[in-house]
Formats: structure tokens, C-alpha cells, sequence
């Protein structure tokens, strides 16, 4: 399992970060305190607490995923 830190500024920006996971065969978690959805949910996504950084958790061996999630990892 990975764990990374990624922050939404808009919606425009949820929308690409899901469009792009959303094509890896993988599972994502997106987590805010106690609260995790499925990452690839837009409604589930638009639950949580988008004020601040948000928890990225994923199980793959793929190096790709970094890359392509680069643009919203945060800190």
C-alpha cells in the first residue's frame, strides 16, 4: 500500500484526477479525518472535506501512478 497527500483547488481539477485513476487498474482510497471513499467516486470525492489535503491511499506495484497523480500530490 502507498499513501500520498493530494490537494483539489476546484472542480475542474477533481475531474481530471478521476479521469486519470480511474483508467489504472487499481483501488484508491481518499480519506479526510475519519471519512474514506472510493477516490474514483466524484460524488463520494465531493463528500469530503476539500478545505485541505486529503489522504491518497493505493495498492499497486505501478510506478506510472506517481507520475500520473504528480500534478495534485501535495507536501
Amino acid at each position: 500500500m502507498k499513501q500520498v497527500n493530494v490537494r483539489f483547488h476546484n472542480l475542474e481539477q477533481i475531474r481530471q484526477f478521476i479521469n486519470i485513476i480511474d483508467k489504472i487498474d487499481a483501488n484508491f482510497d481518499l480519506g479526510s479525518g475519519h471519512r474514506i471513499v472510493d477516490a474514483k467516486s466524484i460524488l463520494g470525492v465531493l463528500a469530503l472535506d476539500l478545505s485541505g489535503p486529503l489522504r491518497l491511499r493505493y495498492h499497486s506495484n505501478d510506478i506510472d501512478i506517481e507520475k500520473k497523480i504528480e500534478p495534485f500530490v501535495c507536501g
